[in-house]
């Protein structure tokens, strides 16, 4: 046995002694040294700390679960879903028929989970409200009690106390969660589908006994109607700012809005406020009308003779208030036969479409007091600008993400799941018509509902296909099998359809009649269909806007939907990479910040409000590999990005814009060039240019500041332009202790030579040119020639305090304005030193560890996954033996007596580790905190037939390793 495999098998040994002290910690001592992997930890849905996140990391590192619990719902199931699929060992959970809370479609999908035990608890003697979950791993037991029952709300956003414990074999606590579980089981019996229909039965005459005993609700009219429609918290703030617009005398207004948030409503309720003689209210499609009638005379109060349509042969245009579609009132003629002021209000609904022709032709004509666009996508792959049309007066944005967390939608539930693999091969870009339409795949798909699907409820769907032929193909085979114990109704629809025969299938939808409509495009936009709860995706994502319009079709409100189940299969496709930018709402081209969102993502499971999102292991390696080739960064994107900037703000964007709109990173736009000034010249948003030394002074502040990763030197230089120019040591040094951030002597002599040029190599120097500060006799000043480009010419100076605003913006919110590393976050070889106070630049001799004599540091940098061809030399075995602790390789031809090797043995030094899985991520590593070493041992490893020394040693963490983030480094599935 090597000395590794000998260092593996006492972690057993180890694990016994970690709990007690972990345990030692939480109940007797806070000050003694703890792993914190199974310390007693109040969860109280606060900031990560939830129930949602807590249960999916003991799933993933036990073997045996119990859940005890009085009230399941089926969100809840729904967000656990892919953990308890993916759970590899027995599951138990122990629920109950108390105060009838569980629907029976809780029931039926516990049944439908394999490997899942249940239990429906008798209540002898009294209700049952039991709240427990317990976990059993190989060498403990780990129970979490509290208040929380298996509910999203409880899980996720209620204000809950719930203990977490662990505790070893022999412990009483231990026996005393055995005997309490034993007694459960005794006082229970097995869920089965005949005991759920007797139940079904009893539930619905209890809620119908229940329905005859409330007071009978006053009858609703159309005053009453208008008199319960009020303003959310986020209408509130949208119609304020409408307001704000029309008082200053603007007379154009956009409002961006998330499917589902209610733009209709939102619309009314400014008509409402404005109170305008007569009203213009313009959409695309007839079949909407109705609807926007509707809801405008129940905000308004209004009776059907004040509304008016201008469609086909109606044409109505003297009502107060009027509907019409586009093409009607745009037909020859008929736009000339009303008054140019006729109107003094106008809407146009979906306004992103503005660019047609027709749209142009209403818009130029007509001269309302008010023109107010409302649209969920006002971002367009042409060149036309619909904010410039609305004076670029963006009054209010309804985003989806805070449409969520503020409960105007539904939450939803979104299923990475592998499309089909035939032989090894599978769904891609160029399958063949009959690899997606085969019977397998069908299978496939079927599958996947039974599995993913809505379970004992009514399920109203979407199914977005690749091409049409697929869709009603795929239709055919879909009708009649078996999904949730029922026979499928499909339709295919496509654009060739008439809207008649459109609007009859969606009709059947809504009624129960249909299970699925089948399309390919037909419902990105301009549909309302409140009732569907299940959307499914057999296409690749193309585009992160579709994927927002297609998941937004089912998010609307409606009852009996407490939310929608998205089921995206996901092929061995090159843009896989647009899902994690869609789900996370990531613009900013930065590949670091999408995978460590999609790395977050997959370990919390929660996206805002009670949504949540998960993948099965090889969807997620997929998405990986798609991040890992793209190019995000390419010049194609980052002009697309600044030119939707552009428009919206119709000016050049500034770097602080695009961190302040949260669009594309501005350090990755800014690099691009080297600076962002030539960047926007060479995209012809400006037509100078900097001078040579100009370009030098932007490029050291772009590369090397504009990251916010420290914030001390941008701070100095603001601080130096806009005073005299001069400073003092004791000057910078209560300057900076005043903005709350690090002013220790080493700290203070790291940003001097950062400002001065020292800490950089020749080649460095060469490119930025002139350091722009000098140091010299305690004193801090200006370069004269920066002073002078400076306060001479004013682009220059625009361009230097746009990076110096951003890059304190960025400091402020990415990296909490510190200065330090922080865990979790990336940095590069170059970032430590710095950040470690180096006295100059070491990312060239780093190879893989150094030992900084001055600052007594050393960074230890790994590489998880080498690649086949890396020398046997370098080839190096390190692997986590926990998420505390790291069998570590030194480099090869060192022995215990080697003086670098010996300092940190002895850990005479500071220890920081830093991971990344593999060279596909870059150069920048993650930061896992500070480690200490122990247990050295002198070895040999494999160089070609011959043996080289090495020292192997563990490293322990001060903190453990976030769930996701180890699983993701040890390449491992389930979240």
């Amino acid at each position: 046995m090597t000395d590794a495999e000998l260092r593996r098998s006492g972690a057993a040994d180890s694990g016994f002694a970690s709990i007690l002290n972990d345990t030692r910690f939480g109940f007797i001592d806070s000050t003694v040294s703890s792993n914190k992997l199974h310390n007693p930890i109040l969860i109280a849905n606060d900031g990560e700390n939830t129930m949602k996140r807590s249960l999916v990391e003991e799933l993933r590192r036990s073997d045996r679960f119990i859940f005890s619990v009085a009230f399941v719902t089926t969100d809840a199931l729904a967000a656990l879903k892919q953990h308890l699929l993916d759970f590899g060992g027995r599951g138990t959970l122990i629920t109950s028929t108390y105060l009838n809370f569980n629907h029976p479609a809780v029931f039926r999908e516990l049944l439908s989970i394999p490997g899942l035990d249940v239990k429906i608890h008798s209540a002898k003697g009294g209700g049952f409200h039991a709240k427990g979950y317990v976990f059993t791993q190989e060498l403990s037991t780990t129970a979490i009690i509290g208040s929380s029952n298996l509910t999203m709300n409880a899980l996720q956003r209620n204000r809950e106390w719930n203990l977490r414990f662990s505790a070893l074999p022999g412990g009483d606590v231990v026996e005393q969660l055995a005997d309490a579980i034993d007694q459960q089981l005794l006082d229970s019996f097995p869920l089965t589908s005949e005991w759920i229909e007797q139940y079904e039965i009893a539930y619905d005459e209890s809620r119908r006994l229940d329905s005859f005993g409330s007071e009978a609700a006053p009858p609703i009219t159309e005053k009453t109607l208008s008199s319960r429609v009020v303003p959310n918290s986020m209408q509130l703030e949208a119609l304020s700012a409408i307001a704000d617009l029309r008082s200053q005398g603007e007379r154009r207004a956009i409002v961006v809005s998330a499917t589902g948030t209610g733009k209709t409503i939102l619309a009314a309720l400014d008509v409402r406020a404005a109170g305008p003689k007569r009203m213009l209210f313009l959409v695309h499609r007839e079949q909407i009308l109705d609807r926007a009638i509707e809801e405008f005379k129940r905000v308004l109060g209004i009776s059907a003779g004040e509304v008016g349509k201008f469609v086909g042969r109606l044409q109505d245009a003297d009502a107060s208030y009027v509907f019409a579609t586009v093409q009607s009132l745009s037909r020859p003629g008929v736009m000339e036969g009303i008054e140019k002021d006729h109107f003094d209000y106008i809407l146009i609904d979906e306004v992103h479409r503005a660019g047609a022709r027709t749209y142009r032709g209403l818009i130029e004509y007509f001269t309302p007091e008010f023109l107010l666009g409302i649209t969920a996508t006002p971002e367009r792959t042409d060149d036309f600008n619909v904010y410039e049309l609305f004076d670029y007066n963006v009054a209010y944005e309804i985003r989806l993400r805070r449409a969520l967390e503020e409960g105007m939608l539904v939450p939803f539930h979104y299923y990475g799941v592998t499309d089909l693999v035939v032989d090894g091969i599978s769904v891609e870009e160029k399958s063949d018509f009959s690899l997606l339409v085969s019977s397998r795949r069908v299978d496939h798909i079927v599958g996947m509902l039974n599995s993913y699907g809505h379970v004992g409820v009514g399920v109203s769907g979407l199914m977005f296909c690749s091409r049409n032929s697929e869709a009603r193909e795929l239709s055919r085979q879909l009708d009649g099998r078996i999904v949730d114990g029922r026979p499928l109704r499909t339709v295919a629809l496509s654009g060739d359809d008439s809207v008649e025969e459109r609007n009859s299938v969606v009709q059947q939808l809504a009624a129960g009649d249909l299970d699925y409509i089948l399309t390919v495009d037909v419902f990105n936009e301009g549909i309302d269909i409140p009732s569907v709860n299940q959307i499914v995706m057999l296409r690749r994502t193309k585009s992160s806007i579709i994927f927002t319009q297609q998941l937004g079709r089912g998010l609307r409100k409606a009852p009996g939907k407490d939310h929608l189940r998205v089921i995206d299969f996901i092929g061995n496709y090159e843009t896989n990479f647009l899902i994690p930018i869609a789900l996370f709402g990531n613009a900013s081209l930065n590949r670091d910040s999408v995978r460590r969102d999609f790395i977050g993502g997959r370990n919390a499971g929660v996206l805002s409000g009670n949504s949540s999102v998960s993948f099965d292991e090889i969807a997620a390696e997929r998405i990986f590999a798609s991040l890992a080739a793209v190019k995000l960064d390419s010049m194609t994107r980052i002009r697309e990005a600044l030119r939707a900037e552009r428009n919206r703000l119709g000016r050049a964007p500034r770097l602080f814009d695009l961190a302040r709109f949260e669009s594309a990173d501005p350090v990755v736009v800014a690099n691009k060039r080297g600076e962002y000034w030539s960047l926007l010249t060479s995209l012809k948003m400006t037509d100078s240019l900097p001078t040579p030394r100009q370009a030098s002074s932007l490029k050291f502040l772009t590369e090397e500041l504009l990251n916010g990763k420290r914030p001390h030197e941008l701070i100095v230089i603001r601080n130096l332009l806009s005073e005299s120019g001069v400073l003092s040591d004791e000057a910078v040094h209560t300057l900076l202790d005043s903005a709350g951030v690090d002013v220790r002597p080493s700290t203070m002599e790291s940003v001097a030579r950062v400002l001065t040029f020292e800490f950089f190599g020749e080649q460095k120097r060469a490119k930025f040119g002139a350091a722009p500060v000098i140091r010299e006799g305690g004193w801090w000043s200006l370069n004269e020639d920066f002073f002078e480009d400076f306060f001479t010419c004013d682009e220059f100076a625009d361009h230097v305090m746009d990076v110096i605003d951003t890059g304190l913006f960025i400091s402020r919110h990415r990296y909490g304005y510190a200065g330090d590393l922080r865990i979790g976050d990336r940095y590069s070889r170059k970032d430590v030193c710095r950040l470690l106070n180096w006295k100059s630049n070491q990312e060239g001799t780093i190879f893989g560890y150094k030992v900084d004599e001055e600052t007594r540091t050393c960074p230890i940098f790994i590489t998880y996954h080498k690649h086949d061809d890396v020398d046997d030399s370098v080839a190096y075995e390190d692997e986590f033996l926990s998420e505390k602790s790291l069998l570590w390789y030194t480099r090869s031809r060192r022995t215990l007596g080697s003086s670098e090797v010996r300092t940190i043995v002895d850990n005479d030094v500071d220890l920081h580790l830093f991971a990344k899985k593999d060279d596909a991520e870059g150069t920048d590593f993650f930061y896992l905190g500070p480690v200490h070493s122990s247990d050295a041992v002198q070895t040999t490893m494999p160089d070609g037939g011959r043996e080289l020394d090495v020292v192997t040693m563990t490293l322990t963490l001060d903190s453990p390793i976030e769930a996701g983030m180890y699983a993701y480094l040890l390449d491992e599935g389930g979240v």
